[in-house]
């Protein structure tokens, strides 16, 4: 029986080709849709899912209160580690890690630059990670000992076999390999290709409790219970310091650290997670419009398709038969159409993985892969084919070969409701469209309050770092350079914190979180940022070393009218407030700004900052790549822009206005399929009713309108219902900036006339070539 519904099947499909290939066509593009964002879902839930003892290992942040509201960051101060050691009974093993950096690596004459990291010595009891040669615990208890991973050992050495190998690390320190570790699976947060006992570069400034810029893991007993490890921690600011406000270690699975970066009143609610989530709605979506497209098109052919099933009832097949041989036909066409869904997946997998920095596969020997193509087909083959096999295998015998066959308005109903469904979704994803687009466009040209464009950096290291006045001075005596500054981070990301900060007046219960970041002279003027009051440093005065420059939110957080002249404690000591910012972002958008104090210590800084002159951009590249080289031979040049630094920032909202686009476009298509098919069903229901109105005189411009209007209807209607929905959506998604577009009645006007203009040009030939067909060919059985 099965065989011969197959072979039933197949002769159908190679019957109607051109129904077949627009039916296989459309399910492949909605199945591969969905296969590629499973794998792409697949991937962002796999992060740090290599590591042993997952279940033990957390990601110590710190919660704070600022301006009455709980804020949660990524960093902690220098001493949190070696404390929560000591004092929390639950920790087993704890270690900070500096900010990874890149250094120049070099044996012999080769040299490349390589990212790693400092950490302290517990970093190989909390991670776990495959070892190719030697003894990393060994290795890390020593100064002069680094550990590196394969791709370094083989770039340098030929050989994973490194042990007892030294290398030169920044042209002036020469290390001996320690142990070679496998190299860091993509799906870590954790990523590095060389590591270093910390206390080698542990400084003074690094031990205070108000320097917020490390990075704390702990690994907790096996039998703890994570909860009472966070209660213990609960006082441990207020135990080892002066600080009288509300700050505390919060304990995050470091399985949920990629998913989850975003909090809430100390609570994980949501980050890269609420992507997952979408895009796996949008795989439903998808393969939803791909099976009603199939229901749609099945329901256009059922008038060719029902002399065949009159024909089989009468000769004694029962409606059982009938269902199988129609969901034998579905499943078939799923099975070819997930076969064509691979092959477009493959085709498409290296440019999706270019676009969204991922390195997916299609791994055919992976049975979890052919686990999911199965249930593919089979999910897909029955909603797909449920309704023409009901539908079809119920009509009466009787009314189909006498030829007075009527589809009920029940079928009628449901048919426009399957369209609604359709274009309620594709709606749904222009909007989307649209907004994601907006913010993109608003999050470019926003003002942050400095100019961040046509600003080159470079990393200082090595001469360009222990003589970065001179260097600095070399640069702006070139015609083509305007300004040049060093700073501690970039402008745009300014990650480190402190509690230090303190003024007359303080009172103990004011927090005194703040940000801070190091600079040389001249950074507000190459950043093109505004003072609201005083003046920049100055090399003339030796006394800006103990000085400081605060931005508007400092001044409003401290209570002070007039800050210029003012006395505050931080890091350099007791000093006047010399000038006043105005207000710039420091990170992202999702953020507010906070508030901001700049010292004068460059030789705490990491980049040198270029404004070149209007116009001259490529001679100033040129003259920056001459004086780096002459500072710095044995270093290769790099530069990147300010404005790239930035960009990269919103790669996540940059992958989603893809992505959304991609899908959205392609959900309209499919949709545009199945309005087809039910135009050319309605066409043919029709065709005696427009004969008999051409005859009467109608002209082909009323006959168009007569056929369209009903479908420009349902699109209406789907425009209605999907409006609310996109509306809560989108502003859901626009709460996660601080600073964002105002959704207007604009965007939904324009999605709903972009929707009716795509839905009236896919039904439009429809309606001309039946208003243009001749009447007496319609007419003639009569």
């Amino acid at each position: 029986m099965l065989r011969n519904y197959i072979k039933i099947a197949w002769r159908s499909l190679l019957k109607n080709r051109l129904y077949s290939f627009i039916n296989i066509f459309g399910l492949a593009l909605g199945m591969s849709c969905s296969l590629l964002i499973g794998l792409w879902v697949k991937d962002e839930l796999s992060y740090n899912r290599f590591l042993p003892h997952l279940d033990e290992i957390f990601f110590v942040r710190t919660t704070s209160v600022y301006e009455g509201k709980m804020e949660t960051g990524t960093l902690s101060p220098g001493p949190l580690a070696g404390v929560l050691k000591r004092d929390v009974p639950e920790v087993r093993y704890a270690t900070k890690v500096q900010f990874p950096d890149q250094i120049l690596i070099k044996v012999g004459e080769k040299s490349t630059k390589e990212t790693g990291f400092y950490a302290t010595k517990d970093f190989f009891l909390v991670f776990d990670y495959p070892v190719l040669a030697g003894s990393p615990l060994v290795a890390h208890s020593r100064l002069d000992q680094i550990i590196i991973t394969r791709k370094v050992a083989e770039k340098f050495f030929g050989t994973v076999n490194a042990v007892g190998k030294r290398l030169q690390f920044n042209n002036t320190t020469f290390y001996t390999v320690g142990a070679v570790l496998e190299d860091m699976p993509r799906q870590s947060t954790l990523r590095f290709d060389w590591l270093i006992n910390y206390d080698v570069q542990e400084a003074d400034w690094k031990k205070t409790w108000g320097n917020f810029s490390f990075l704390t893991y702990v690994r907790l007993d096996s039998n703890a219970d994570p909860a009472k490890a966070e209660a213990n921690m609960k006082d441990i600011y207020r135990r080892n310091t002066d600080w009288k406000g509300v700050s505390t270690p919060t304990l995050q699975p470091m399985k949920d650290v990629y998913l989850y970066a975003k909090y809430e009143n100390g609570k994980p609610v949501g980050g890269r997670i609420e992507y997952v989530r979408v895009f796996a709605l949008v795989a439903v979506f998808m393969l939803l419009i791909a099976c009603v497209n199939f229901m749609n098109l099945a329901t256009a052919r059922s008038a060719m398709r029902a002399k065949e099933v009159g024909v089989r009832k009468v000769v004694g097949a029962l409606r059982s038969s009938l269902i199988g041989q129609f969901m034998s036909e579905s499943v078939l066409t799923s099975l070819l159409a997930v076969f064509l869904a691979l092959g477009m997946v493959s085709v498409v997998l290296p440019v999706f993985n270019t676009v969204f920095s991922k390195q997916l596969s299609l791994n055919l020997a992976d049975p979890v892969l052919w686990l999911g193509v199965v249930l593919l087909v089979l999910i897909t083959g029955f909603i797909s084919g449920s309704y023409p096999a009901l539908f079809l295998s119920g009509l009466q015998p009787i009314r189909i070969l006498k030829g007075t066959m009527k589809f009920g308005a029940g079928a009628a109903l449901f048919r426009r409701t399957l369209v609604i469904f359709q274009f309620t979704l594709s709606i749904f994803l222009i909007i989307g469209m649209l907004a994601v687009g907006y913010q993109m466009e608003y999050i470019r040209t926003k003002n942050l309050g400095l100019d961040r464009e046509n600003v080159l950096y470079i990393p200082l290291e090595s001469e360009t770092y222990n003589r970065m006045e001179a260097f600095r001075k070399e640069l702006i005596r070139r015609p083509s350079i305007a300004s040049a500054s060093v700073t501690m981070s970039l402008p745009t990301e300014i990650q480190a914190t402190s509690g230090d900060l303190t003024w007359a007046g303080k009172k103990p219960e004011v927090p005194s979180w703040v940000s801070t970041m190091s600079v040389g002279y001249d950074f507000l003027k190459t950043m093109n940022i505004k003072l609201v009051d005083g003046r920049d440093f100055s090399s003339a005065r030796k006394a800006d070393s103990a000085s400081y420059i605060i931005n508007e939110a400092a001044a409003r957080m401290m209570g002070m009218k007039n800050p210029v002249g003012q006395q505050v404690g931080f890091w350099m000591g007791k000093g006047p407030i010399i000038g006043v910012m105005k207000d710039f972002h420091l990170q992202s958008l999702h953020s507010p700004i906070t508030p901001l104090v700049l010292t004068l210590i460059p030789t705490n800084t990491s980049y040198l900052l270029v404004r070149p002159e209007k116009g001259k951009t490529a001679e100033a590249i040129a003259e920056l790549e001459q004086v780096t080289r002459t500072f710095n031979p044995d270093y290769p040049f790099e530069y990147h822009f300010l404005d790239e630094a930035y960009e990269w920032m919103y790669r996540s909202e940059q992958q989603v206005n893809t992505l959304i686009n991609y899908f959205g476009t392609l959900a309209i298509l499919i949709s545009c399929l199945g309005l087809f098919a039910l135009a050319a069903f309605t066409a043919e229901q029709r065709k005696k009713e427009i004969g008999v109105r051409k005859v009467l005189g109608a002209s082909v411009g009323s006959l168009v309108a007569l056929t369209s209007k009903d479908f420009l209807k349902l699109v209406l209607v789907a425009l209605v219902l999907a409006s609310p929905l996109a509306w809560w959506a989108v502003t859901e998604w626009l709460k996660t900036f601080q600073y964002r577009i105002q959704l207007s009645w604009s965007l939904f006007v324009m999605a709903g006339v972009l929707a009716v203009l795509i839905a009236f040009i896919t039904v439009s030939y429809q309606s001309i070539k039946a208003a243009l067909t001749n009447p007496v060919t319609s007419l003639r059985s009569e």
